[in-house]
């Protein structure tokens, strides 16, 4: 079947923004709350396991300050401290922190040449990703994607397949016609439940993690060294639209 679409996460996928972005933005909001929670880097690696920042919030308040369960209005006050969280992580990158990872421009732009959809499938904020998009690739960077999917626009995130099942049926696509483009092992569970072939980009907090049912497993797009599970070929060359392509066949 020929690619008609390629769908994107967005954390750890476009950019590194989990380890010197949401993780800093979590505890500056910490801090305007005058709370003594403090996400170092191994911590957070631990809570990346939580899909979604509301919901990371309170699983560490589950398992480290149980005693706030009680707290009044707790749920609204968690979106208090995650619509704090967002606003530092915005001004994160619109001062040009959080580039995008190696090879995601070129392939974005070699896509966009040859009419092959493009579309985001992930549970951050609509305005987290608007605001990489736009402070990345530049203010009409919306514009080069046919379906964003974000942030609480279903129900149940990611490991579950309801992300992508809903960009499929925005863009009208079949799973088959289309490859995702991960860095999580939660990620390539929801892709993978939707139907839909993965790549897998490996990030500094995912690179253990089991692959082993991915498309194929690079450093980066740019990246050669590879594992690659569907057939014995290798590439000599950066991730391109043929060898996407080839993934399908």
């Amino acid at each position: 079947m020929a690619l008609s679409a390629v769908l994107f996460d967005v954390d750890g996928t476009l950019a590194d923004t989990e380890r010197d972005g949401h993780r800093i933005a979590f505890n500056q909001a910490f801090n305007e709350f005058q709370l003594d929670w403090e996400w170092d880097v191994d911590l957070y690696g631990v809570l990346l396991q939580i899909t979604g920042g509301k919901e990371r919030i309170r699983f560490y308040i589950e398992n480290y300050a149980p005693s706030l369960l009680s707290k009044n209005n707790l749920d609204e006050w968690i979106a208090q401290i995650h619509k704090t969280k967002t606003n530092y992580f915005l001004n994160l990158l619109k001062e040009g922190k959080i580039p995008l990872r190696p090879g995601i421009k070129r392939l974005l732009d070699e896509l966009r040449k040859n009419n092959i959809k493009i579309a985001i499938a992930t549970t951050t904020t609509y305005e987290n990703v608007s605001t990489l998009l736009q402070c990345t690739l530049g203010d009409s960077a919306l514009e080069w994607f046919d379906v964003i999917g974000a942030g609480d626009i279903v129900s149940k995130k990611k490991p579950a397949p309801d992300i992508y099942e809903w960009v499929l049926n925005q863009l009208n696509l079949p799973a088959e016609a289309c490859i995702a483009i991960e860095d999580s092992e939660n990620g390539l569970k929801s892709a993978t439940a939707a139907g839909i072939k993965t790549i897998i980009t490996v990030s500094e907090y995912t690179r253990e993690q089991n692959f082993s049912y991915a498309a194929l497993v690079l450093e980066d797009l740019e990246s050669t060294n590879h594992t690659h599970q569907i057939a014995a070929q290798s590439f000599d060359k950066p991730l391109s639209v043929q060898t996407l392509s080839d993934l399908l066949n």
